[in-house]
């Protein structure tokens, strides 16, 4: 079977290491690096001997597929386009900024037959993957996801950012409709909200606790749930966890979780891939996507409705 030939779309951190996968995988052809700074999408592309273009349109029909790492207010404008050429698309996380352009991107998929994946990463983890083959009523979510500040992605919010990684996997998990959302968030280093801490509240009784911020002296990517005579935690950056289990005599019974070590990029890029060679739908859907997006900008909706009451109550302080 030929291999399948694949531009990547964004020469920036995401895009760079789409370039290193995609130019180790043995079904894929890197054909091309785009980005308006040609000088960056060059050095992305010389190494793996791809070509560098500076306008995406240009690959015309040189190209079967292809990774969006460009900033996110440009996933639906550049996805359409490609979809719309006959080409199978994977938009990184967020799948847009709104959900009117979620939408455009996933009529498109359906008008023209187009596999459309999004690249919620953390569901390649193998710990995460480990996880949630034992999830069976999770009751109770403590998530926390820290990095240290960056100049990357300040065209969105820490909730866009960070956070979405995590209400993708909490929705993946939880079959109930959300039914309240208590949300705080704070600029620190950029004009959008840097740090945010969240309670979700499902119908059928589950609470998620999730914490994200970009502004932290240290790394941290935690998991943890409870469900009826069990307790599980996931260390997402060390791919390992355990598993605490109520046993018969009541006594409490501990074991690792069961994780094959791998890289959870190529994972989801080879997954990808074996969707556009087999037609299958992609194991995160644009639909999926734009799941995560909505409960985000609710979660966003309300961040800012609590930040209009702390600038009244201090307004009301003010000598």
């Amino acid at each position: 079977m030929p291999k399948i030939r694949v531009a990547v779309i964004g020469a920036g951190e995401f895009g760079q290491h789409h370039a290193r996968v995609l130019a180790g995988l043995s079904n894929a052809q890197l054909v091309a690096v785009a980005d308006p700074n040609l000088e960056r999408a060059q050095s992305v592309a010389q190494p793996f001997g791809a070509r560098a273009v500076a306008d995406y349109r240009e690959l015309g029909a040189h190209i079967d597929a292809a990774t969006i790492a460009a900033p996110t207010s440009l996933h639906a404008a550049i996805g359409v386009d490609l979809i719309s050429r006959g080409i199978d698309v994977l938009v990184e996380k967020p799948i847009s900024r709104d959900l009117e352009s979620a939408d455009r991107l996933l009529a498109a998929a359906r008008e023209h037959g187009r596999i459309l994946q999004v690249g919620h990463l953390e569901r390649f983890n193998p710990a995460v993957e480990a996880a949630s083959s034992i999830a069976r009523l999770p009751l109770f979510f403590e998530v926390h996801r820290m990095s240290v500040f960056t100049p990357r992605s300040l065209d969105i919010d820490v909730v866009l950012d960070l956070m979405i990684h995590d209400l993708d996997i909490v929705l993946s998990l939880v079959s109930s409709d959300i039914q309240q959302i208590h949300a705080v968030g704070l600029p620190v280093l950029s004009p959008r909200a840097d740090i945010a801490h969240v309670r979700l509240q499902f119908a059928n009784g589950c609470v998620a606790n999730l914490t994200a911020s970009r502004v932290s002296t240290e790394k941290i990517r935690k998991l943890r749930f409870f469900q009826p005579r069990q307790y599980v935690t996931v260390v997402y950056s060390r791919q390992d966890g355990a598993v605490f289990s109520v046993g018969a005599s009541n006594k409490i019974e501990f074991q690792p979780l069961a994780v094959e070590r791998a890289e959870p990029l190529e994972r989801e890029i080879a997954a990808f891939l074996e969707a556009v060679e087999k037609r299958n739908a992609p194991r995160v859907s644009g639909e999926d996507g734009r799941k995560a997006l909505a409960v985000a900008l609710r979660i966003i909706s309300e961040m800012e409705s609590h930040a209009r009451v702390v600038a009244a109550t201090i307004a009301g302080q003010a000598p």
